[in-house]
């Protein structure tokens, strides 16, 4: 164990190794939380025991490691480290009281999902490479490869489905009379969402193609490996949404999985006024909080209003 640390200190890291088992990587984590608070106390303190450790040591390493750029979220582990540390050692009678009773960790702001914006989806539905030199060149070859490919990307953007809920659609659960399909999502919880015509279509001559090129297609699920016939891998997919993606230029942000086809659904249905419980429901979310993330970009439609409307808005 670290000599820098407080005897105190080397005994909770032993417990946390030996009885509750933690994984090597959190175990390192606490190890270095610990060893850069205790370091830092004592080049700014001196000596200080550990009774002695108060709420405003901790408040200005929390402020220091923020001037030096560190994250919230990192910050915030920081904080949990030493909570449990002084957590045990007031069950251990080192101290008296926890110094990290006065210490609030800071807010993590909601990172902004990534998304594709319309023009890239626009390519995408014309089957258009945006790339360039070769602008207008077909994305989706006219293949079962191809089909399948472009059968994933129209699954995505026209229902906002997850990766997990893909792989494991069923043909049965399609409904072309009430033009819906059913989903089971996280907790086994079934949803039915509406989808177009054009999907539908799209949806039947591909089940056609696969009957026709497959040698044993699996029946029961809605898409299948082009080359096997069986259930998609969740990497295949995650290869092909980002090498198309990417190959094609159909969008510049670094985040290329198929989840960002997810957030592009979500995103344009609430740029274009969908009600977002209305969104919460077809994304499946427990909770309206996490629809409200994809409220980030409607700001641009309020712009757009703001500059067309208001006398001062150019």
């Amino acid at each position: 164990m670290s000599e820098v640390l407080h005897p105190v200190a080397n005994q909770f890291l032993a417990y946390i190794q030996l009885e509750k088992r933690y994984s090597a990587h959190t175990f390192t984590a606490y190890q270095q939380d610990l060893t850069q608070f205790f370091i830092f106390v004592k080049s700014q303190y001196g000596d200080v025991s550990l009774p002695d450790v108060s709420h405003s040591h901790v408040r200005t390493w929390l402020s220091t490691l923020m001037e030096e750029g560190m994250i919230a979220k990192s910050i915030n582990r920081k904080v949990s480290s030493l909570k449990s540390f002084f957590k045990y050692a007031m069950r251990h009678g080192a101290v008296e009281t926890s110094p990290m009773a006065k210490v609030t960790a800071p807010k993590i702001g909601s990172r902004l999902p990534g998304f594709i914006d319309e023009k890239g989806m626009k390519a995408i539905e014309e089957n258009k490479s945006m790339r360039r030199g070769v602008e207008g060149e077909i994305i989706f070859k006219d293949d079962l490869p191809g089909k399948t490919h472009r059968l994933i990307f129209e699954l995505f953007y026209n229902t906002g489905i997850r990766l997990s809920e893909l792989i494991n659609l069923k043909a049965q659960h399609v409904d072309g009379i009430r033009l819906t399909i059913k989903v089971l999502g996280k907790g086994s919880k079934e949803r039915l969402i509406p989808i177009s015509n054009v999907l539908l279509q799209q949806i039947l001559e591909y089940r056609a193609l696969c009957r026709k090129e497959l040698l044993y297609p699996d029946g029961e699920l809605l898409i299948v490996n082009p080359h096997t016939g069986r259930k998609l891998y969740s990497r295949y997919v995650y290869q092909v949404v980002r090498s198309y993606l990417t190959y094609h230029e159909l969008t510049t942000i670094s985040r290329r999985s198929p989840h960002v086809l997810r957030h592009t659904f979500a995103t344009h249905l609430t740029n274009n006024g969908a009600d977002l419980n209305a969104v919460k429901a077809l994304l499946g979310h427990a909770s309206l909080a996490s629809t409200q993330v994809y409220t980030h970009n409607s700001i641009e439609k309020l712009k757009e209003a703001y500059k067309k409307a208001h006398p001062k808005g150019e």
